[in-house]
C-alpha cells in the first residue's frame, strides 16, 4: 500500500493555458526536453520546416501552426511523474479547453510580456477560478520589448481578480534584458542570449557581487535596488494556502524560446503544487488515495491513427490504481467493460502501459460507447462524478453531403466528431440525418469539421450559414412543443440525445418565448 500511495503522491497534473501566440506550446516542449521525453523541440510556426510542435499532431494544426485539440503528455522529472495537458489556445476552442481544465489539478497561465492579459486568457482563467485550482503565471518573451512588470502584475490583479507574488523580478527587457532577480535565494540569474540564439546562457550571482553594477549597467542596477525594496514593502506576502486555492498566483518572468527561466519555474512549480486533488461526485467526494479505481472521460478523439481508424477516450484517473485489462463499471450505461489497449500519448506517438495511478491521464480504446463526462469505476463502487457542461454554440450551419451515395459515411463522420465535442449536431424534430444543423463556438471549428470529413471520412460536404445566434435547451421536457408561442424566426430542434431546444435569431425572440409561454424554462447549457 505504501508504494501505491507514494506513486500517487509524486504525481502532478496540470494544464497550460494562454492566449494564442503567448508561447504556451514552446513552454510545454521545454518541459518535455527537461524530462527527456523529446530530444529536439519543434517549431509551431516553421511551416516550411519538417519539425512541428510535438503536441500539435493533427494535420490542420501542422498546416496552420496552431493548437486546435488538447494533447496529453507524461514525463518524469526529479522523481515527479508529470502529466501535462496542453490546451488549445485559439479563441474558437474554449469549450475543448474547458473540458481539459476539468481534468487538471492546477494551471500554468502563459502571458506575453508585451501584450499582457488578453481576451482568451480571461475566459480560461474564469474556469480555473470556478474550480478553485492553483494558478501559476509565466510571463514570457522578456527578451523582447515588454510592458513594465508593475503594469503587468497590476493588470493580472485587476483583470482576473487574483493576487500576485513575483517569485523573480526582471532586470530590463528586450535588447536590455539582463536576467532576473531570484527573490527567495537573493541572487541574480543573468541572461545572455541575443543574436537569435535559441539557448540563453545563465550565470548565478549573489546580489552582493562586487562588480554587479558593471555587469548590469548603472541605470538597471539602481532600478533593481529600488524594485527589491519596493517589492518587500508593498507587495503581497507569500501564502501557500492562498496559492493552493487559486487566490494568489506565483509569477515568474522568463523567455521560453531561449529556455531562460524555464527550469527554475518548473522546479518551483513542482514544490508548490500538491499531489492529485479529491474530486466531487453527485453526493460525495472521492479521495485519490482510495484503493478503488475511479475515472471520468474528458475527451474523445477518433482517427488519431489513420491506419487503424480507431477511437480513443482520454480518461482522468481520480482514485486508485489502473491495471491493463481490468473490468470496470461504465456507470452511464450500467454495463461492465474491459479497459483494453491502455496507452499514454505523446502527441501522435503512443506507448502501451500496464498500470497507472490517480492523477494520470491515459487513453483507452473506445468501441463507441463512451461520451464526454462518463464515469468509470471499480465494480460495486457506485461513483458518479459531476457532469461536464455542454455550452451553447453561437454559429450555425445547415450541412449535407455532396454525394448522396455517401450517406453512411456522412452520418458516421458527423456523429463521431460530435461525440468528441468538437461540434454539436441538431436536427429538426422527427427528421432524419440527410441534412443536419451543426453548431460551433467559433468559425475555425467549421474549417476543422470540413477538413476532417474530407480527409478522414472521404465525404465532401456543403455548408450554408444559418441566421441563428442563440440556442437554448428546454429544461421542462413535459411541455407541449406544438403549443409553444414563438416568433416566426425561431426554430424547434433536438440534439443527438433527443433533448429539445430552440434556435433564436436575436435576444428579443428569447424574451418573447419566455414572456408568452408560462412556465417555460430555458438554459444556456446542458449537463448531459
Amino acid at each position: 500500500m505504501a508504494d501505491y500511495q507514494q506513486e500517487i503522491k509524486r504525481r502532478r497534473t496540470f494544464a497550460i493555458i494562454s492566449h494564442p501566440d503567448a508561447g504556451k506550446t514552446t513552454l510545454t516542449e521545454k518541459f518535455l526536453l527537461y524530462g527527456g521525453a523529446i530530444t529536439q523541440a519543434g517549431s509551431v510556426k516553421g511551416k516550411k520546416n519538417s519539425r512541428h510542435a510535438v503536441s500539435d499532431w493533427m494535420e490542420i494544426e501542422k498546416q496552420r501552426g496552431i493548437s486546435v485539440t488538447s494533447s496529453a503528455m507524461q514525463f518524469e522529472y526529479e522523481n515527479f511523474c508529470i502529466n501535462i495537458l496542453d490546451t488549445p489556445g485559439h479563441q474558437d476552442f474554449s469549450e475543448d479547453t474547458y473540458r481539459t481544465l476539468m481534468a487538471a489539478d492546477s494551471a500554468v497561465m502563459v502571458i506575453d510580456a508585451s501584450k499582457g492579459v488578453e481576451a482568451q486568457t480571461r475566459k480560461l482563467f474564469k474556469v480555473c477560478v470556478m474550480r478553485d485550482i492553483p494558478i501559476f503565471t509565466f510571463i514570457n518573451k522578456m527578451d523582447r520589448d515588454a510592458q513594465s512588470p508593475y503594469d503587468l502584475l497590476d493588470e493580472i490583479e485587476k483583470e482576473l481578480g487574483i493576487g500576485t507574488y513575483p517569485m523573480n523580478w526582471p532586470i530590463g527587457s528586450g535588447i536590455d534584458f539582463k536576467g532576473v532577480y531570484d527573490r527567495e535565494n537573493q541572487q541574480i540569474i543573468t541572461f545572455s542570449g541575443h543574436g537569435n540564439k535559441h539557448e540563453a546562457d545563465s550565470t548565478y550571482l549573489p546580489i552582493d557581487t562586487p562588480d554587479l553594477e558593471t555587469r548590469l549597467g548603472e541605470n538597471l542596477h539602481a532600478t533593481l535596488k529600488d524594485d527589491i525594496n519596493l517589492l518587500d514593502v508593498a507587495g503581497y506576502d507569500f501564502d501557500l494556502d492562498k496559492v493552493r486555492h487559486g487566490k494568489l498566483s506565483p509569477v515568474f518572468f522568463g523567455s521560453a524560446l531561449t529556455n531562460f527561466g524555464v527550469e527554475p519555474f518548473l522546479e518551483n512549480f513542482l514544490q508548490l503544487t500538491s499531489s492529485p486533488l479529491a474530486r466531487k461526485t453527485a453526493d460525495d467526494i472521492v479521495d485519490p488515495f482510495d484503493s478503488a479505481f475511479s475515472a471520468f472521460v474528458f475527451k474523445i478523439q477518433a482517427n488519431m491513427n489513420k491506419a487503424h481508424r480507431d477511437r480513443i477516450a482520454f480518461i482522468r484517473i481520480c482514485s486508485g490504481k489502473f491495471e491493463k485489462g481490468m473490468d470496470v463499471d461504465h456507470v452511464q450505461s450500467g454495463r461492465k467493460v474491459k479497459l483494453s489497449q491502455p496507452q499514454q500519448l505523446m502527441a501522435e506517438s503512443r506507448e502501451m502501459i500496464e498500470e497507472a495511478y490517480a492523477g494520470d491521464i491515459i487513453g483507452i480504446f473506445d468501441p463507441g460507447i463512451f461520451s464526454i463526462g462518463d464515469t468509470l469505476c471499480s465494480p460495486g463502487k457506485k461513483v458518479l462524478f459531476e457532469g461536464i457542461p455542454t455550452f451553447a454554440p453561437e454559429i450555425f450551419s445547415l450541412v449535407r453531403q455532396k454525394d448522396t451515395m455517401k450517406r453512411k459515411q456522412f452520418v458516421k463522420g458527423a456523429t463521431q466528431i460530435a461525440q468528441e465535442g468538437a461540434i454539436q449536431i441538431f436536427q429538426e424534430i422527427n427528421s432524419g440525418m440527410e441534412e443536419i444543423i451543426v453548431g460551433v463556438v467559433g468559425v475555425l471549428q467549421f474549417d476543422v469539421f470540413k477538413h476532417r470529413m474530407e480527409n478522414e471520412y472521404n465525404v465532401e460536404i456543403i455548408m450554408n450559414t444559418l441566421p441563428f445566434q442563440f440556442i437554448r435547451w428546454i429544461d421542462n421536457p413535459e411541455i407541449d412543443l406544438k403549443k409553444l408561442s414563438l416568433t416566426s424566426d425561431t426554430k424547434k430542434v433536438q440534439d443527438t440525445k433527443g433533448r429539445y431546444l430552440l434556435l433564436f435569431s436575436n435576444e428579443w425572440s428569447i424574451r418573447w418565448a419566455l414572456e408568452h409561454n408560462e412556465g417555460l424554462l430555458l438554459s444556456e447549457f446542458s449537463r448531459g
